[in-house]
């Protein structure tokens, strides 16, 4: 029996799966099927082509030195098939399809995820799958294909658009501060307990806070959580430095040295070159820029004019 020498599309995106994860299992759920089938693809194609693209081993799928040089060839292949889709479905019959977007807790749930209906809406031939572990997924790897981030990449095949600034405050609850020492400058603020992230799970430098309010913090409650730490606040644990998206729709709240400790920071949408062009990306980039354009008082007191995502 001989090895035939066609192979399809579909087998590179397997191959594909396979190469940027390294496992089985995770590129079967990206593919939506099983285990069994991913690897069954990588063998009739590594039979078709008569070489070996993987070495198995116990920690997964590890490319060999053909399969290296074959994963250049198969991404420009996928390449050009989403821009060839994307011509030929030209129009908003393009915009179809699953986009998985990753994003900050804070940005998903006390921001975007309010205005999916619109999106829905306008856009109802397309998938929304909204991941908030950022810090887990890849890019690169096209684990997600658009990111909210803190901080833009210091490199990479990405096109990168800086959406907005945004302004945190330290907060406390009423409660808390009626029966509080009082706060009237930053030293005082040693004297309270504070309400912030883990320390060694912080995976972005734009959430290290407390050293930008005072260095000798350190907080008596941590969650890598912001809804945990919206939570204790409420229920007048301490201080903590939140967002002002987040924290303005909190009556009980109140601001703590409100003009001597203002915190800016940014929200970027990065994305990888290859998924620019895609219709259903660029929709989803386009939302996300008017959304955040259109609510820019929840984000600063001040409204500076946003450019559009390059795709």
């Amino acid at each position: 029996m001989t090895a035939s020498p066609n192979f399809t599309w579909d087998d590179l995106q397997y191959f594909l799966a396979v190469a940027r994860t390294g496992q089985l299992s995770t590129a079967a759920r990206h593919l939506r099927t099983s285990h069994a089938t991913v690897s069954r693809r990588i063998d009739r194609l590594e039979f078709s082509l008569k070489v070996k693209l993987f070495e198995r081993n116990p920690r997964g799928y590890m490319l060999t030195a053909i399969g290296q040089r074959f994963i250049e060839a198969a991404e420009r292949i996928e390449a050009e098939t989403d821009r060839l889709q994307a011509d030929v479905a030209a129009g908003t019959t393009a915009q179809k399809g699953v986009v998985r977007l990753s994003a900050p807790e804070g940005f998903a749930n006390f921001f975007l995820s309010h205005r999916l209906g619109n999106f829905q809406a306008q856009h109802p031939n397309i998938s929304l799958e909204l991941v908030t572990i950022q810090q887990i997924m890849s890019l690169s790897r096209k684990e997600a294909d658009l990111a909210v981030t803190l901080d833009p990449p210091k490199g990479g095949p990405y096109k990168t658009e800086k959406i907005s600034d945004y302004v945190l405050n330290v907060y406390a609850s009423q409660r808390y501060l009626q029966g509080a020492s009082s706060i009237t400058c930053r030293e005082d603020l040693l004297a309270h307990p504070f309400i912030g992230y883990i320390e060694d799970m912080i995976f972005a430098h734009g959430l290290d806070y407390m050293r930008d309010v005072h260095p000798g913090i350190k907080p008596h409650f941590q969650s890598s959580s912001i809804f945990a730490q919206l939570t204790a606040t409420k229920g007048h644990l301490g201080l903590c430095v939140l967002p002002h998206f987040i924290a303005r729709a909190q009556p009980d709240l109140k601001i703590v040295l409100q003009d001597e400790v203002t915190l800016t920071r940014n929200y970027w949408l990065v994305c990888h070159r290859d998924l620019s062009h895609v219709p259903r990306v660029r929709a989803v980039a386009d939302f996300i820029i008017a959304a955040v354009h259109a609510n820019q008082d929840a984000f600063l007191r001040t409204a500076p004019t946003l450019g559009h995502f390059e795709a």
